[in-house]
């Protein structure tokens, strides 16, 4: 609360600037009787960049959206949204005061949040026979790579999410590992939690 004004704020990982906008969206929709929905995102895009938008949502211009995407940026953290939403409590804040406020619900939702290191890395699916499964957990779970999903089809599909391409090590030295790959397919680049 800031001179009766009430200020909430929704933090989400986003990996795409849709994903962002989407999650936007959702929250005007949820929070539609607020007078403002203030928001701003930085987004990896891949190639070492990064994407950023911020928007002051009828507030006067720069001082919402800018001083939300200024603390997601002395942070150092990306694929981030954060939307702050404020219900006007008849009490005018002045520039300065919106500039706090906005900052404020920023900083308390951040500490509050969950920040999680990502690399990029791989997500592949892994293709073995049924008594492979138990020696390939415990080689994954050695390697820190962490398994996303097994499928029990006809033979054992497992997907994973890992730092590096395992194609080469992870077929070979069958001796020392124990267990046998039929079929190793990347699935597509992503950024994987370390």
């Amino acid at each position: 609360m800031e001179k009766k004004s009430k200020f909430i704020a929704n933090i989400f990982y986003v990996e795409t600037t849709d994903e962002a906008e989407e999650y936007i969206k959702q929250i005007k929709k949820k929070y539609h009787d607020a007078k403002h929905n203030c928001f701003a995102y930085a987004i990896e895009t891949g190639n070492g960049g990064i994407a950023v938008k911020y928007n002051d949502d009828g507030e006067p211009q720069g001082t919402a959206g800018a001083p939300i995407l200024k603390m997601i940026l002395e942070q150092g953290i990306s694929n981030i949204l954060v939307v702050v939403t404020r219900y006007f409590g008849g009490v005018l804040l002045g520039t300065g005061g919106l500039v706090r406020a906005y900052t404020g619900a920023t900083e308390k939702a951040l500490e509050t949040a969950k920040i999680i290191e990502k690399a990029p890395g791989y997500e592949a699916k892994i293709q073995i026979e049924y008594n492979y499964l138990e020696p390939l957990r415990y080689y994954l779970e050695k390697k820190n790579i962490r398994i996303v999903k097994i499928e029990y089809l006809e033979k054992i599909e497992i997907i994973v999410e890992t730092l590096e391409n395992l194609s080469e090590s992870i077929q070979t030295n069958y001796n020392e590992k124990n267990f046998e790959i039929l079929n190793y397919e990347v699935i597509r680049e992503k950024f994987v939690e370390i």
